[in-house]
């Protein structure tokens, strides 16, 4: 099965998309126009978050839950989908091969859906956010969100 780069596209867009914005873990915190801001200047108050970021990774933490949403949503989504096709061929009377053929395509696209679908669940982990905010808010400076 050869898929055109018309469908891969939209589906590396909407991947693309899911990784993105405060809901991602891929998000950083917003600062506080404070004193300690204005004062450190924006380049230095963003290396402190780069090292608040590090110093929580370093600590065993990830920006995100591992919850193997990805796997788990490929494997129902390919045994769903196979499962479908391969009876639909098996009903409009197709031979064996015919059967075996449908059910690994609709296994193949149905995994792939599944994978993007998992890829869209990722959660960012409350734990990392609130050491990051909490080393941050030790240099004086204040988180109001994440982007």
């Amino acid at each position: 099965m050869k898929l055109s780069k018309s469908f891969l596209l939209p589906l590396l867009l909407l991947t693309a998309c899911a990784a993105s914005g405060p809901g991602s873990s891929s998000a950083r915190p917003v600062l506080y126009p404070n004193a300690a801001l204005k004062r450190m200047g924006e380049a230095r108050a963003q290396q402190e978050v780069d090292a608040c970021l590090a110093r929580a990774q370093a600590a065993g933490l990830t920006p995100d839950v591992k919850n193997n949403a990805v796997a788990r949503r490929a494997g129902q989504g390919a045994a769903t989908v196979g499962v479908a096709a391969a009876v639909g061929a098996l009903v409009t009377g197709r031979d064996t091969e015919g059967v075996m053929r449908a059910g690994a395509t609709g296994a193949a696209v149905g995994g792939s859906a599944g994978a993007v679908s998992g890829a869209m669940q990722d959660k960012p982990s409350s734990t990392y956010r609130n050491f990051v905010q909490r080393c941050i808010s030790e240099k004086g400076l204040d988180v109001i969100g994440w982007n």
